[in-house]
């Protein structure tokens, strides 16, 4: 059988499961339906283990977006892992990946979710350390501990859920979010939700992740891991109404959002820009949902998850075609080499900015508006701000050292015509970067939001992104003497860049007493005292015996056989 064979299947297959979703969705938001669906596995001591299914508009429409990103991601492997002997392997993780994450979208049961919510924990580790070397591995490891931490709150809220009869969180949403148990409840949801989407302090493993192949990278970073914590609080929103816990939520996720936003300024790796900038994103989903807004974090999510996929497979084609250089210093002038491709990178930069029209500018604006209006305090206010303007800064910073910039003599001879199979997919996404906003607002929201501001407010957000372009082009033709003046702020500028340190605190700063303890016991226990007062020291007493043993018995007969008497007189 053909290698290519299931790269094609696996597309049509997603694909047309995509559509027939949109189809559904469109029917279900017309006819405000709603389909749960339960099958009882077992039942023991008035305990029910149900596999549920609850079918609406939103998870119809997540299903349709998440399968339509990654049939286009398929085909975009085809030609991206041709070189790859297990290509088939590959697209088998994929696919497992892309499964978790429909079970997880579709369970209003948290051991359900749970299933989906482990198996892109683990998965996303099979997908890191695909390229076997010291690097991914070490991401690899991150990964899946920092994810595991999640895993650990699902488990306690399945063992607390125990106490209500059920596990169908559904249920208890509405008429129990007064109760104490709740509370804690939520408060472990929000813990396993900050995880899996990468909030400070958990932060570090998300531009670790970047070890994966890119393909890879395009998918966990648009639709599937990072938005299964920002989903399972859209479902839970019921439950995070006017709690203390929200504030300190607010407070990390635009922290989150912030630095990241200045970390992708200091960075040159093509991949960890990118990656940086959905922690930005991230950080807005999960802020936005703290102020009690779900429908706009959904919103915002769907929209993101298409200019990020297209934003990682263009890298992914620039990557490919530079001879696997992913430093953006040593590129340049690519749009002469690559037109089409750095046309859907344009674009796709520019949807995340918000630029008018594009499908990120509906999702922001509107949620940056609905800030302008809320009555939160002026650090939240400024932060936000502040943050928008930094995805402009290095998104027009991006664009400067890719296109614009003078063509770098380091990659000259690896040029190639465009790949017209990566094109087309990355087309397809392209079209959807362009319209998607549009038609999510009119479908989501049965009535147009009204905002009303006053003139300089409403013309806030495109006073930062112009600020935003002003910088971005100001750092982009850095010389020399902004490199003295660089290093003056050196140690300052170390902290910014390296994610206020947030890799070594959780990596190295975490693990090394944990690992040096681990050590001491191991030399100074296991291998020291109870190893010779144990198995150790117990083998060496009986091979002495033995030893003695035989010297002694079997050289002579009579002592042998008048032991051996004494022993049968001892026993009976």
């Amino acid at each position: 059988m053909n290698k290519y064979c299931i790269c094609f299947i696996s597309f049509y297959f997603l694909f047309m499961m995509s559509m027939l979703f949109f189809l559904f969705m469109i029917y279900f938001i017309m006819n405000n339906m709603t389909i749960f669906l339960e099958w009882e596995i077992i039942s023991f001591n008035s305990m029910n283990i149900v596999f549920s299914i609850l079918l609406d508009w939103m998870s119809l429409l997540f299903m349709m977006f998440v399968l339509l990103i990654s049939s286009v991601v398929i085909y975009y492997s085809k030609s991206y892992m041709s070189s790859e002997l297990n290509l088939n392997r590959f697209i088998m993780l994929v696919l497992l990946f892309v499964f978790s994450m429909v079970l997880l979208i579709i369970s209003p049961n948290i051991i359900s979710i749970l299933l989906g919510w482990d198996g892109l924990g683990l998965v996303s580790y099979c997908l890191v350390i695909y390229y076997q070397n010291i690097k991914s591995y070490n991401a690899g490891m991150l990964t899946a501990l920092s994810n595991r931490i999640g895993d650990v709150f699902i488990l306690m809220v399945i063992s607390w859920m125990m106490n209500y009869g059920s596990w169908n969180y559904f249920f208890y949403l509405d008429f129990m979010k007064n109760d104490i148990m709740m509370l804690y409840i939520s408060i472990m949801i929000i813990l396993a939700a900050m995880t899996k989407s990468a909030q400070i302090p958990f932060s570090s493993w998300l531009p670790a992740a970047m070890a994966a192949p890119t393909p890879v990278s395009a998918l966990v970073h648009s639709s599937t891991l990072v938005t299964a914590g920002v989903y399972l609080l859209i479902r839970f929103n019921l439950l995070l109404l006017d709690m203390f816990f929200l504030k300190i939520l607010l407070l990390l996720s635009s922290l989150t959002m912030f630095m990241a936003g200045i970390s992708a300024n200091y960075e040159f790796d093509l991949k960890k820009i990118i990656a940086l900038s959905t922690l930005s994103q991230l950080g807005l989903m999960m802020s936005i949902l703290s102020m009690g807004l779900p429908d706009l974090a959904f919103f915002h999510l769907l929209t993101h998850a298409m200019f990020k996929a297209l934003l990682f497979m263009c890298a992914g084609m620039i990557i490919h075609m530079m001879n696997d250089i992913q430093d953006i210093r040593l590129m340049g002038g690519i749009s002469y080499s690559i037109p089409l491709t750095s046309l859907c990178m344009n674009i796709s930069n520019m949807a995340l900015c918000g630029i008018p029209f594009l499908a990120g500018f509906y999702s922001k604006d509107m949620i940056l508006e609905m800030l302008s209006m809320s009555n939160l305090n002026f650090f939240i206010f400024i932060l936000y701000y502040i943050s928008t303007g930094l995805t402009v800064f290095y998104s027009f910073r991006l664009m400067m050292y890719l296109m614009i910039d003078d063509f770098n003599l380091l990659s000259i001879f690896n040029l190639y015509d465009e790949d017209y199979i990566m094109l087309k997919s990355m087309f397809v996404l392209m079209l959807m970067s362009v319209i998607s906003g549009s038609f999510l607002m009119w479908m989501i929201f049965s009535y147009p939001y009204m905002i009303y501001l006053p003139f300089n407010m409403k013309m806030m957000v495109i006073y930062v992104m112009l600020i935003g372009c002003f910088l971005g082009y100001l750092i982009s033709s850095m010389n020399i003497y902004s490199v003295n003046k660089f290093l003056k702020v050196y140690n300052f500028s170390n902290f910014l860049c390296l994610m206020w340190f947030l890799p070594n605190l959780s990596t190295y700063g975490l693990n090394f007493n944990f690992l040096n303890f681990g050590q001491n016991l191991l030399k100074n226990i296991d291998m020291g005292w109870s190893e010779l007062y144990s198995s150790q020291g117990m083998f060496m007493i009986f091979k002495k015996y033995f030893i003695f043993y035989n010297f002694f018995h079997y050289k002579n007969y009579k002592i042998y056989l008048f032991s051996f008497i004494l022993w049968m007189m001892i026993i009976f």
